[in-house]
Formats: structure tokens, C-alpha cells, sequence
């Protein structure tokens, strides 16, 4: 009973050094094996198949009048069970991704307000909402703009700094 208790608590650290280290521990097991089995040995995976087959073993042994064989045996097929599900989960989650990152290309159009006045010849700052989010860019102007005033992004230079014109009222 020790031993298997011992497998379920085991996979919950296993668990919680995987989820604190970050895939450190997972690329050491991919360049050792050459990514052999492709996410199956992910440590998620392996937490979850020795916490079932621990707790499960244990759950079969002190309960039924079964041995330690076939409370293995029992507990190897909960832990199959339990990987396989861990390993579908995080390839949904991996497969699941959001809209694109904005590119410069979606700043033309934007519109904006000025927070450092533009000066005929230099940079000054705007900020945009891209995404639903405020975001500060340096700006060009073809004529000298003031803080406060609301613009329109012409262009996007580079991804951190844009073209204005005042927006025509």
C-alpha cells in the first residue's frame, strides 16, 4: 500500500515541478530521446499516468481482497487512461489559437489622440487603441500637431512608430 501511495503522491509533484519549471525538465526529455515519442513522455503525461496508477493501486488493494498484482494491473490501466487524456487535453489547448497578433498593417486606419505634440520636423507620441487596447506609438505629422488632437494613422514605418493626419472636423 506504501508503494502505491507513494507512486500518487510522486505524480503530484512530478505535477507541480512541471507546472513551476516550465518545459525546463520537458526539453531535457525531448533531447534526450530526440523527441521520440512527440508529447507522450511530457511530463504532465507521465504525472498523470504514476498518480493513477498510485492512488488507483492503492484504492484497489486496501479495498478489494485483490493482490498487489492485480491492483497494479488495475492502476496501470487508470494511469493509460488518465495520460491519454492529459496528452489529448493539451494538444486541444495547443490547437485552440486565438486571432493573429495585429500586425503594423492594422494600425492604417486607426484612429488616435495625441499625448506628445508632434513637431513639424521630429517624432511625438499617440496613442491608439489596437485590439481593444491602448497603445502608445512615436508619430510623425506632416504639420506640427498638438496634445489633444485626434488623428488618423496614414502609416505604419515600423512596428513602433507611425504616420498621422489630423482628423478634418
Amino acid at each position: 500500500m506504501g508503494l502505491f501511495l507513494g507512486l500518487g503522491i510522486g505524480g503530484i509533484v512530478l505535477l507541480a515541478l512541471s507546472l513551476l519549471f516550465d518545459g525546463v525538465l520537458e526539453s531535457a526529455f525531448d533531447s534526450a530521446l530526440g523527441g521520440l515519442f512527440d508529447g507522450w513522455l511530457s511530463l504532465p503525461v507521465v504525472a498523470g499516468f504514476v498518480s493513477m496508477l498510485g492512488f488507483t493501486g492503492a484504492i484497489v488493494l486496501g479495498s478489494t481482497g485483490l493482490g498487489a498484482g492485480a491492483a497494479a494491473a488495475a492502476g496501470a490501466v487508470a494511469g493509460t487512461g488518465a495520460g491519454w487524456l492529459t496528452y489529448r487535453f493539451s494538444r486541444a489547448l495547443l490547437r485552440s489559437g486565438g486571432p493573429a497578433a495585429p500586425t503594423k498593417d492594422d494600425l492604417v486606419g486607426v484612429a488616435g489622440t495625441v499625448v506628445t505634440s508632434i513637431p513639424a520636423d521630429g517624432y511625438g507620441e499617440v496613442l491608439l487603441r489596437l485590439a481593444g487596447q491602448p497603445v502608445k506609438y512615436a508619430a510623425t505629422a506632416g504639420a506640427p500637431l498638438g496634445r489633444g488632437a485626434e488623428v488618423w494613422v496614414t502609416a505604419a514605418p515600423s512596428s513602433t512608430s507611425v504616420s498621422v493626419r489630423a482628423v478634418e472636423h
